[in-house]
C-alpha cells in the first residue's frame, strides 16, 4: 500500500527532512480548530495524517481524544493506521508526489469515518528539496484543489487563509 503513497526515493528525502528538526510544524496553527471539532463532534479517535517527525498537533490539542499519529515517512509513524472518527491533514497534500495524490486522498477518504480537516497551502514552501525542487510539489489554487477533495467528500466549510486554505468534509460517495 505504501508504494501507492509514496515512492521510495521520495521517502528517504521526507525522512531526511523531518531529521532536521525543523520540518513539520505547520500543525501547531491549528489545534484550536481540531480540538473544536473533535469537541463539537463528540468524536473519541483522530488520526494525524502526515503527522511528521514531530507529532506536533498531539502537543497543541485541547480535548479528550484518542490520538493516532501516521506518516509513511517516518518509520515510527508509518504503520498503516486504524480508521478514525476525525482525520487531520494539516499542510500535508501540497508535498504530496502529483502521480500519487489521488492515491494518497483516497487513502485519506478511507480512513475518515465522520469527518476530515484538511489545510492545503497554494504556494511556495521556504524549504526546498536536495535536487532544488520546492518542497511543496504541488502549487495549485483552490479551484484545483477543491475538485479532487469532493470527489471523495461532501463540503461543510471552505475558508481561505493568506497562504491557502482549509476545509471540514465528510465521508461522500466515492465517484471516478
Amino acid at each position: 500500500m505504501q508504494s501507492d503513497l509514496i515512492s521510495e526515493s521520495y521517502r528517504k528525502e521526507q525522512a531526511a527532512l523531518h531529521a532536521t528538526g525543523t520540518y513539520g510544524t505547520a500543525a501547531l496553527q491549528f489545534g484550536e480548530l481540531v480540538s473544536e471539532l473533535v469537541s463539537r463532534t463528540k468524536a473519541k479517535t483522530l488520526l494525524d495524517y502526515g503527522c511528521g517527525s514531530k507529532r506536533s498537533l498531539a502537543s497543541v490539542l485541547d480535548c479528550n481524544v484518542l490520538y493516532e499519529g501516521y506518516d509513511p515517512a517516518v518509520p515510527a509513524f508509518s504503520a498503516e493506521p486504524d480508521p478514525a472518527e476525525i482525520v487531520a491533514c494539516i499542510d500535508v497534500l501540497e508535498h504530496i508526489e502529483p502521480k500519487l495524490l489521488d492515491s494518497v486522498l483516497d487513502h485519506i477518504r478511507s480512513k475518515t469515518q465522520r469527518y476530515a480537516f484538511l489545510s492545503i497551502h497554494c504556494g511556495p514552501a521556504v524549504k526546498t528539496l536536495s535536487d532544488g525542487r520546492n518542497a511543496h510539489l504541488i502549487q495549485e489554487p483552490p479551484s484545483w484543489w477543491l475538485p479532487k477533495i469532493m470527489r471523495r467528500f461532501d463540503l461543510r466549510s471552505f475558508v481561505r487563509s493568506p497562504a491557502g486554505f482549509w476545509v471540514t468534509v465528510c465521508p461522500g460517495p466515492t465517484q471516478n
